[in-house]
């Protein structure tokens, strides 16, 4: 992609050789605190802070990290769910063409909320009680005018069958359902209207693990059946390993790393990202590397730290990461990571760990 120990923030440079279907540049969200009588402004917490990756079309890109990080956030400011303060959210749209949603006005966001649709985390508090599969499923399709009447049951009926469930299921209420039938009427929702591009919110997280590989098993099929591309929200690392193309790790609102999944797994290049690799649950009762347990709290987004975000709990830091923000530099070709010691560390992998 790019020469070796390039030094270019990847926000500056051409990220991948095509055109990729969704470009999020220096993406910020600020919530305001307000403080007094008169609630005035006195601060900003940075739930996201200059973040910057690509999608290309056919790919499932991973946002992982602990809670509070802002990955969450990201997928709702591309999603235009909430207002970004600031940075691009492009996107090549099928029937506006190469926009910036962060710019869109409410008519156009109706437009481009056609091909982005977004599952939710919760499969019980995202559905209506009172509504039936035929009328949450084909709520989009209603609200967007794509389709009327006998129209709309013929597109729950193929949407149904196409995640798992019978038609014959549309008259009935979610109470009747488990919380996999749940998050399949979920995925049937965000799927009705035709979507390019799919926001999973850690679509998996609320279920039992052998559900969950049910519901991986079938977004990777559908993704294949349908040229579906994902942006993937988890905190757990082997849910990623089996579902993503490349995974960004993000730490109080910045990406820390970015690279494929089988390199960040073998090769990570941030004292984080380590971290979070060996808190892998793993079967194999032989020893492996004792789990890296990390001091302090995790830094405050209204207040962080001045340097490198990670330093007070880093066990690597030195004084320039108390001083000097680190920028996300490409190591290797496609690996990025924000480290001023990301070439020197020798860092265990997941892969490393288990052997």
């Amino acid at each position: 992609m790019t020469v070796q120990g390039n030094q270019t923030n990847p926000s500056a440079v051409e990220l991948g050789s095509s055109e990729p279907l969704l470009e999020v540049k220096r993406l910020k969200k600020y919530f305001p605190i307000r403080r007094g009588f008169l609630r005035q402004i006195v601060g900003n917490v940075k739930a996201v802070d200059d973040v910057n990756f690509h999608v290309k079309e056919g790919e499932t890109l991973s946002l992982v990290g602990e809670s509070g990080c802002g990955k969450t956030t990201t997928g709702r400011c591309v999603l235009r769910a909430v207002d970004p303060t600031d940075g691009q959210v492009n996107y090549r749209d099928p029937v506006l063409g190469r926009i910036d949603i962060a710019k869109l006005d409410d008519e156009k966001i109706r437009i481009v909320r056609r091909s982005i649709r977004m599952i939710f985390q919760d499969p019980y508090a995202s559905l209506n009680p009172r509504m039936t599969l035929q009328e949450i499923v084909g709520a989009p399709l209603r609200a967007m005018g794509i389709a009327q009447g006998k129209e709309i049951e013929e597109i729950v009926a193929h949407t149904l069958t196409l995640v798992g469930l019978r038609p014959e299921y549309m008259r009935r209420y979610p109470h009747a359902f488990s919380g996999g039938q749940r998050q399949r009427i979920g995925l049937a929702r965000a799927l009705a209207p035709a979507p390019t591009f799919v926001v999973c919110d850690e679509p998996v997280s609320a279920l039992d693990v052998s559900v969950q590989a049910q519901i991986l098993n079938l977004l990777k099929e559908l993704q294949e059946k349908m040229g579906l591309t994902y942006l993937f929200v988890a905190h757990d690392l082997s849910v990623v390993a089996h579902i993503s193309d490349r995974v960004a790790v993000m730490y109080v609102g910045k990406i820390v790393e970015l690279a494929s999944t089988a390199e960040l797994f073998s090769h990570p290049m941030h004292p984080y990202t380590e971290a979070l690799m060996s808190a892998i649950p793993r079967p194999d009762p032989r020893p492996r590397e004792k789990r890296i347990l990390l001091t302090g709290e995790v830094a405050n987004p209204a207040n962080p730290p001045t340097g490198c975000y990670f330093h007070p709990r880093c066990k690597y830091a030195k004084e320039i990461c108390s001083q000097v923000e680190p920028v996300l530099e490409e190591i290797t070709p496609g690996h990025y990571a924000k480290c001023h010691f990301a070439r020197e560390l020798s860092l265990v992998g997941a892969v490393k760990a288990s052997l």
